[in-house]
């Protein structure tokens, strides 16, 4: 097809998009921005080959169709790269459009480029500049999340480290927001996505099985939803009926997080009612009243029904949510909405728009989001926090189901569920949390440890003499109240180093030392520090008590001998890799170990303790400051902060390995203690399957057993069939790996 002629097709229908929805018809202005950027892109391609124009046009397409924007947006999103990559400046976006689609601009602009200090992570500061900028106007991060989109729908162009450098981060935080402002059907793209990349095999051979059981999925629907058609049909309702079928990524995660198969999961069909309710107002009793009449068809799950119809979630999302149990004894859930409930929760945060009364404009303030927001800015409001410690903190928030819990005045406040005590402090008040005690939760005395359940009635007790803790950061569970302990933390560590350092200044200058960087850099050295803070703080805790040994370390009198030793943790074996070039750029062993996608590394790898990884897991290689590639599976959690947070310095890594070689992998068996169990375990590991066990623990109680096994394999299959065979074992429930 002609370039120019694709060029107009793509406009032709994204105007045609925004004419269909209820937003104001500014047209002339979107064409006016699609000019402009037309223009300013000129000449230039994109990695697959197609004009740069194509990307701007299809983000703004997201923008109008799939999230619902209105024109300010389109013209945000057509201009969104201009700044960034032309000549063109925010003032000249200003003086050609208005200041609010400047202001958009110059936010996303923001967000892709800046200078960052040497210590922090590019990518993390990048996140915190996003959110920074989403706290003033929201619609910078709807954009970016539609910009974001766009590039994993067309990763495949990317070489294989910059795909998992932003499938890595796209998993990390962009599916967590749009999860967190609703934007359902956005997040679940997101998600499957970024698992098709990372995990090709496995995302192609989820598909398959998917398509593989459509059919039996498909009478499973007709004969569960004949007889609730009949009884919605007799209460007069205009509805549809859907299948909710559960996505890849979401199937994968539930195999690897209960250790089953495809096979052994159960809900991945889910039924959708959608209403058209007769009056807005009785829209809720209208739900309740479909859930009472499908109730007398099928038994419901006493434990099972979620009410998001009287109270919504945080991003809006309302539903009622029911449990049922079908003819043929299996559990399925149906979820119930109206038209405007499901628009919601698919669109989120930019439906609720369409629904409101008088002018259907974007720039409406939504309360559903005020008090996440909030949160945000307190903790942007941390003097200085450490651009990865950020992150975490607020990924605590996003992907958070939620409880309501009351007062003791009878007031509700919503908590992410998993919440403690000392959680619930710190959202009445700073001060509350800093000096919290425990809680009289439902009139019974609870500690700070104590995890909320939904319902509960909470009265906090305090005291003066309470004071913040270090330990407090493995109860917090919530973004504001692990800010406000860092940020405690921080200010009691830098007085602490004030202490250290005044005293090491007092003890040098009784000694008649020069206090200068090589002196306190010997004294790091000595006492096994990397840094003059450390030592400071060592000092201020008692850690270090000071010596003439010191004095004698720092004028170099001191003989070989006495040595001050520090663990931290179980050292790598480093493994000295030859190399070679294969013509492709990459690095493969001699000894058929690895190759990695990037020749200019150092000859050194590491299989990380974390994550174990072991010939056929798939794997990724991150360079550390010392240039040398540590080797993670891509599941691993560390390997996925990395990749969010350091995505320069990953590398792409794939197995080249012969069948001799050995490597630890750990098991876990459950099932019933009979006698000779433990004796079939060993058999089928060492007879069997001839694998050598390096450790066994096994421990029963009340009929049952629990044991994790240590043993050396060649490679995943190995061990799979390993597991496999253990599973034919009578006795043995449940096997995994660990």
């Amino acid at each position: 097809m002609d370039e120019e002629k694709m060029i107009q097709e793509a406009f032709d229908h994204l105007i045609e998009s925004y004419l269909a929805t209820k937003h104001r018809k500014k047209v002339e202005k979107i064409t006016k921005a699609f000019n402009f950027a037309k223009h300013a892109h000129n000449g230039v391609r994109r990695l697959s080959g197609e004009p740069y124009i194509m990307h701007p046009l299809a983000v703004a397409q997201i923008v109008c169709s799939e999230i619902g924007l209105g024109s300010t947006s389109i013209c945000a999103a057509l201009l969104h790269d201009v700044v960034e990559d032309t000549d063109y400046t925010v003032e000249d976006i200003e003086n050609m459009f208005d200041p609010k689609i400047a202001q958009i601009v110059d936010g996303l602009t923001k967000i892709s480029g800046g200078i960052f200090g040497d210590q922090a992570s590019a990518q993390a500061e990048n996140f915190k500049k996003l959110l920074l900028t989403m706290s003033d106007d929201i619609r910078v991060i709807l954009i970016k999340i539609a910009d974001r989109l766009h590039n994993m729908r067309t990763l495949g162009s990317q070489p294989v480290n910059k795909q998992y450098k932003i499938a890595g981060e796209t998993l990390y935080i962009y599916a967590p927001l749009s999860h967190r402002l609703g934007l359902n059907s956005i997040k679940t793209e997101l998600e499957d996505l970024s698992f098709r990349y990372e995990h090709p095999e496995e995302y192609a051979m989820i598909e398959k099985k998917l398509e593989a059981t459509r059919a039996e999925r498909d009478t499973v629907f007709d004969e569960f939803t004949a007889p609730i058609r009949k009884q919605l049909d007799a209460l007069g309702l205009k509805y549809e009926i859907k299948q909710r079928i559960k996505s890849p990524y979401s199937i994968w995660n539930k195999m690897q997080n209960k250790h089953v198969t495809f096979e052994e999961i159960y809900d991945i069909l889910a039924v959708r009612i959608i209403f058209e309710p007769n009056d807005v107002a009785a829209e809720l009793n209208e739900c309740f009243n479909i859930y009472v009449g499908i109730s007398k068809i099928y038994k419901s799950h006493p434990d099972r029904l979620r009410d998001w119809v009287s109270r919504p979630k945080a991003n809006g999302y309302q539903a009622l949510h029911v449990t049922l149990m079908s003819n043929k004894g299996e559990w399925i859930e149906v979820q119930i909405r109206s038209r405007r409930m499901d628009e919601i929760a698919e669109k989120g945060f930019a439906a609720h728009w369409k629904y409101k009364d008088g002018d259907k404009d974007e720039t409406d303030a939504e309360n559903e989001l005020d008090k996440w927001l909030t949160t945000i800015k307190e903790i942007l409001d941390d003097p200085q926090p450490d651009a990865m410690d950020f992150l975490d903190t607020i990924k605590l928030n996003l992907y958070a189901s939620e409880i309501f819990v009351f007062t003791p005045k009878g007031d509700i406040r919503t908590m992410p569920a998993g919440s403690t005590v000392l959680d619930f402090a710190f959202s009445v008040h700073t001060f509350v949390g800093s000096h919290c005690i425990g809680a009289k939760v439902n009139h019974k005395l609870e500690p700070i440890t104590y995890k909320l359940q939904s319902g509960d009635q909470i009265e906090v007790l305090t005291s003066k003499t309470q004071h913040l803790k270090r330990e407090w950061l493995d109860i917090a569970t919530t973004g504001k109240a692990t800010t406000k302990i860092l940020a405690a933390l921080r200010k009691e560590e830098r007085e602490a180093r004030r202490v250290g350092e005044e005293k090491l200044d007092a003890f040098l200058q009784e000694a008649g030392i020069e206090k200068d960087a090589a002196a306190v850099d010997k004294l790091c050295k000595f006492h096994g520090f990397d840094k003059a803070d450390q030592l400071y703080m060592a000092i201020a805790n008692g850690d270090v008590q000071l010596s003439h040994d010191d004095v004698l370390r720092i004028q170099n009198k001191t003989q070989a001998g006495w040595r001050r030793l520090f663990s931290f943790g179980k050292r790598k074996q480093d493994a000295d890799v030859e190399t070679k070039d294969d013509n492709k750029g990459n690095v493969i062993d001699k000894k058929t170990i690895l190759a990695i996608s990037e020749p200019n590394i150092n000859n050194k790898y590491m299989l990380c303790d974390c994550c174990r990884p072991i010939p056929g897991d798939a794997v990724m290689g991150y360079v550390d400051e010392n240039n040398k590639v540590i080797i993670h599976k891509l599941q691993c959690t560390v390997a996925q902060r990395l990749k969010a947070n350091h995505g320069n310095r990953i590398v792409g890594a794939r197995w080249e390995i012969s069948s001799s070689m050995q490597f630890e992998a750990s098991i876990s068996l459950r099932g019933i203690d009979k006698p000779g169990v433990l004796n079939q375990m060993t058999d089928v590991i060492s007879r069997v399957h001839g694998a050598n066990i390096h450790k066994l623990e096994i421990e029963c109680n009340d009929g049952l057993f629990e044991s994790k096994i240590k043993l050396y394999v060649s490679n995943t299959k190995e061990l799979k069939d390993i597991i496999q065979s253990l599973k034919k074992i009578a006795s043995v429930e449940e096997v995994a790996r660990i």
